[in-house]
């Protein structure tokens, strides 16, 4: 069991830059594939981007491809989303979950097993 807590969100102009943070607990975070996704109102969850487990391998969303950069350390239990040239679409609470290691190419919110609380996120003129 993976207990996460993410940090990092506020209010940003167009244009800026963001760095989230997912703290985790547990044994098997450094076993696990991690993800962020994010939910705006009125809409579905979506996949922003994921990493397997040793860090090796990464995914993206193409509405984020290019822009953000998924990272983790696994001596700190930390997954990181560097966020930049940030747009006003890109408004949304931030969730970091866990999914199985061999689950680290799904986009599908039901194949992550863990969730953090998430983080608010503005961008805004």
């Amino acid at each position: 069991q993976v207990q996460l807590v993410e940090s990092g969100g506020g209010l940003v102009q167009p244009g800026g830059s963001l760095r989230l943070s997912c703290a985790a607990s547990g044994r098997t975070f450094s076993s696990s594939a991690m993800g962020w996704f994010r939910q705006a109102p009125g809409k579905e969850r979506e996949f922003v981007a994921a990493i397997s487990w040793d860090g090796g391998s990464t995914y993206y969303a193409d509405s984020v491809k290019g822009r953000f950069t998924i990272s983790r350390d696994n001596a700190k239990n930390t997954v990181y989303l560097q966020m930049n040239s940030l747009k006003p679409e890109d408004t949304a609470v931030y969730y970091c979950a866990a999914a199985p290691s061999f689950l680290a190419r799904s986009r599908t919110t039901s194949d992550y097993r863990n969730w953090g609380q998430g983080t608010q996120v503005t961008v805004s003129s």
